[in-house]
């Protein structure tokens, strides 16, 4: 299958000639004229965003951010494209996670050989790594969690828990801390969030809930993932023998096709 491309432009006509141009060389794309796309993102998991830097109020800097701060979608590929050439605006980008800059207007050709050398780049990148933590197998870029070999059925928010907590495994997180690193700026929600999402995880991997031996609860500060209180040897970590790659609504102000 081509590789799929999001194109999240804030000028109509540039958006409309960026998706045919990269339809035309073979990519899949998918085109939005407004930054909030980050469910859309998660749920398709393209394998490389072009964002728009000069959306108001840094929406699409933020846009970014936001990518790289989601364990799910964090390893995506992001060239910004900025308003012109200032050196200012380039280092911008890269500082806040970009892996290119294009200044606009761009030249087709342009555009077309920087998207091929982010993708030839990132495809030389070793396999996402598994983390195995006792019966536990959390696969990042499936997204895809396993207890004793048995896939589990996960929301997006207990995924990015348990693979934030997994990667930080043996440390203890106060429930805001949780907020801020899982959570990020989603509105309406509160410590009493963290719990809830921590009882269905446990409901989900612990052999007995009520007696949890992985996800501690660390009394008057918050949780912790523990590998060693259940028997089991310190986690490691390996790279799988393969791995695939998986190529809104209301959002959507163009039509387009995956």
């Amino acid at each position: 299958m081509p590789a799929l491309i999001f194109v999240v432009e804030s000028d109509i006509e540039l958006c409309r000639r960026t998706r045919s141009l990269l339809e035309e060389v073979g990519y899949a794309v998918r085109a939005f004229l407004s930054p909030h796309v980050m469910e859309e993102l998660e749920r398709r998991r393209p394998a490389l965003a072009l964002i728009d830097a000069s959306f108001p109020d840094g929406r699409g800097l933020d846009l970014g951010c936001r990518v790289r701060q989601t364990a799910s979608v964090a390893r995506t590929p992001i060239i910004f494209m900025t308003a012109g050439n200032l050196e200012e605006d380039r280092v911008r980008g890269l500082e806040l996670g970009g892996d290119d800059c294009i200044g606009k207007p761009f030249s087709p050709r342009e555009l077309v050989a920087r998207v091929q050398a982010v993708l030839r780049r990132f495809s030389r990148r070793l396999p996402t790594p598994i983390t195995k933590i006792g019966d536990i197998e959390i696969d990042l870029s499936a997204m895809r969690l396993s207890v004793r070999g048995v896939e589990v059925s996960t929301t997006t928010l207990e995924f990015r828990l348990m693979d934030y907590l997994a990667r930080n495994q043996g440390r203890v997180f106060t429930r805001d801390q949780l907020l801020d690193a899982v959570w990020g700026d989603m509105q309406f929600v509160t410590p009493r969030s963290v719990d809830a999402c921590i009882r269905r995880i446990r409901e989900k991997i612990e052999p007995d809930s009520t007696k949890p031996t992985y996800l501690k609860t660390i009394r008057g500060v918050g949780y912790r993932l523990d590998s060693a209180s259940a028997g089991h040897a310190e986690a490691t970590r390996f790279s799988p023998l393969s791995t695939s790659v998986r190529p809104v609504g209301g959002q959507l102000a163009l039509k387009a096709e995956a």
